[in-house]
């Protein structure tokens, strides 16, 4: 098994501050990515506040230049919308890697294009004496800032580059609207006041982002963790039997409506408790490791290779159209496995035994067909080692007799 915690190249490394987080495995970047996609109502709803804001603002200082920010602003909503819509109908989060990155980058960059419309409605929004409709627009550069933080801590670069553009000139333009004339009193010190308030939010946010993120990271990645546990034997690293079953009955499901079959072999290794006692189980275990990786070699991607326990593997062979090539698979595997292993300095030698059932002759049922390659591998280990046999009528009638 990999030295990782899960299989996957890494992605980039998010910074926060001077923090650099390790590299992401791909399937929880996935995640990550994922919940961007999932955020079509606040966008909707968040867009809405905007354009009601804006025509408030317009009929009472029309303005073309708020006009023509509310109405890119809606314009943006809309692109935003339909680039979720978009990121559905291509596979969402089973794209690859190179791709969700390309989605990621498509959603920031309209993000960033809000975040600085918001911005460029409360700067034009300040050029005159108005505390209504400032009231308006800085009311939503805070629904914004805690929107963005909530939502998309999961991407942390993004609320960073996207709380700067909307807080960093709304704040620029307040603290220069105070020095302007007013003849309200102690307006220039609320106004400062109000955007140095801005500014100091706006940093709170940041050290939330890097809570929700961590948090984030290590939920999906002990949520992967377990899965991977929950699928995989903790040796090897091999579809254990529940990995196993769903891949076989995608396996059939492929095979529907076609002349292609399955074979199921059953694998059991002769000799392998006297390494076990002669050696130790540490080199046992070694051993062990190496036969997985000989397996995996050995087998097509589309095949199945799973360790039932101790020193049994089954493997799922697809696409099969005569017995001839499950046997052929059978005996590549007992020449590769039976070649000299180097475990610590020391030359050990294994063979193994196999019993192979075919679909549909004995049957759809994966423990069934288990049961009468185990009846098979049996029968080839009472013929000697490094044997292969297939399950006949009299082991099929057996299994049933055994079953009922």
């Amino acid at each position: 098994m990999e030295r990782r915690k899960l299989d996957g190249r890494p992605v980039g490394s998010p910074i926060i501050g001077r923090e650099i987080h390790p590299p992401l495995p791909d399937a929880v970047y996935r995640d990550l990515v994922s919940t961007l996609f999932t955020m079509t109502l606040p966008i909707i709803g968040f867009g809405m506040l905007y354009l009601v804001v804006g025509i408030l603002i317009y009929l009472r200082w029309p303005d073309g230049m708020i006009a023509a920010l509310t109405g890119t602003a809606v314009l943006t909503t809309i692109a935003r919308v339909c680039l979720i819509g978009a990121y559905h109908r291509a596979g969402s989060a089973n794209q690859g890697v190179a791709e969700l990155k390309k989605w990621e980058r498509r959603y920031a960059a309209l993000a960033y294009v809000f975040a600085a419309l918001l911005a460029g409605l409360n700067i034009r929004a300040l050029m005159v004496h108005a505390p209504l409709v400032h009231i308006g627009t800085i009311s939503l550069v805070f629904t914004f800032g805690a929107g963005i933080v909530s939502r998309n801590a999961s991407r942390p670069r993004l609320c960073v580059i996207s709380l700067a553009l909307a807080v960093l000139p709304t704040s620029i333009a307040m603290l220069v609207h105070a020095t302007t004339e007013s003849s309200e009193p102690l307006h220039a010190e609320f106004i400062a006041l109000e955007g140095v308030l801005l500014l100091a939010v706006a940093l709170m946010s940041l050290d939330s982002v890097r809570h929700l993120y961590r948090s984030s990271v290590d939920h999906l990645t002990t949520k992967h963790d377990l899965a991977q546990l929950a699928r995989h034997d903790p040796l090897t690293g091999l579809p254990n039997r529940l990995l196993l079953r769903e891949s076989f009955l995608e396996a059939l499901q492929g095979a529907r409506g076609s002349e292609d079959r399955l074979a199921i072999h059953y694998l059991d290794l002769d000799g392998f408790k006297g390494i076990n006692d002669r050696h130790g189980h540490p080199a046992g275990d070694q051993l062990l490791l190496e036969v997985a990786r000989r397996l995996r070699a050995a087998l097509r991607e589309e095949d199945v290779v799973s360790r039932l326990g101790g020193d049994e593997f089954l493997l799922v062979q697809t696409h099969v159209q005569h017995e001839d090539q499950a046997e052929l698979l059978a005996r590549r595997v007992i020449r590769q496995l039976s070649e000299p292993y180097l475990i610590d300095g020391t030359d050990m030698r294994v063979s193994v035994s196999v019993g192979i059932a075919m679909t549909p002759d004995y049957g759809l049922d994966l423990e069934r067909l288990i049961a009468c390659a185990d009846a098979a591998l049996y029968q080839s280990k009472a013929r000697g080692k490094a044997q292969v046999n297939f399950c006949g009528p009299d082991d099929y009638q057996e299994v049933g007799r055994a079953v009922a």
